[in-house]
């Protein structure tokens, strides 16, 4: 069993990639539908305003730190986070393993066409890997009926769902006893960063815990979603002192 370490009411699991590898892998043996949930700064900050999302992120039965901002946060607080598990990288590490495991996955998210070339990408780069079904994330309430079939006879072991945050998370858990899937992961932007459409940090940056100003660099439109680092440092920080 791993900690759980809280930072701003949400609940995050204190383990290494390795580790939320095998969490996974024990989550789909057991067949139950279960929710896995990255945790940047960006999404902690959005579940102190919005409850549903706090909610559901408490009842995942995995919550990673995804982002150096998390990490920091835990330790901060004083609490123990071994390392940062990003949406990005757990997805091609249960990539990696999954044509051994004989796991289906299910591409669903991101704009037309992006999950198609996912899903080719994902097939160069780890070959006899069974991706069962791919769909775009535009669509309405009314199409929600045929996706969701769609899903279900597809029968796959892992569905990604690259929606953004928080749509992804909410539509998982509205729909998570109805698809049945063993393990359901939001995973953002990961499809296009799969596809080509947007490049990743360069690794020094990644390791330099700049990985965050690399996007902003890239998609100026992310720019005002940046202001969300420095609230949540000044969150954490409150948040220490109102516990001492």
């Amino acid at each position: 069993m791993f900690e759980r370490v809280e930072i701003l009411g949400v609940k995050v699991d204190a383990l290494t990639m390795a580790q939320a590898v095998e969490k996974i892998e024990s989550l789909i043996s057991e067949k139950k539908s279960s929710l896995v949930a990255t945790a940047n700064a960006e999404m902690l900050m959005r579940a102190t305003e919005d409850e549903e999302l706090k909610k559901i992120l408490n009842s995942a039965e995995l919550v990673t730190a995804d982002g150096a901002g998390t990490v920091w946060a835990a330790h901060h607080l004083g609490k123990n986070m071994p390392e940062r598990v990003a949406g990005y990288d757990l997805v091609q590490e249960i990539m990696k393993i999954s044509p051994k495991k004989s796991w289906k996955i299910f591409l669903f998210g991101a704009a037309p066409t992006i999950a198609e070339k996912a899903k080719l990408k994902a097939e160069e780069l780890y070959p006899n890997i069974k991706i069962v079904g791919v769909r775009n994330g535009y669509f309405s309430a009314e199409d929600e009926p045929e996706i969701i079939s769609q899903i279900k006879k597809s029968q796959p072991d892992i569905l990604l769902a690259a929606l953004g945050v928080p749509k992804q998370e909410k539509w998982l858990y509205a729909h998570k006893d109805e698809l049945k899937v063993p393990v359901s992961i939001g995973v953002g932007g990961t499809f296009d960063v799969m596809a080509g459409v947007v490049k990743r940090a360069p690794l020094w940056m990644q390791k330099a815990k700049l990985e965050w100003l690399f996007r902003a660099m890239l998609q100026p439109s992310r720019a005002g979603r940046l202001i969300a680092l420095p609230k949540f440092v000044l969150k954490v920080v409150m948040s220490k002192s109102s516990e001492g």
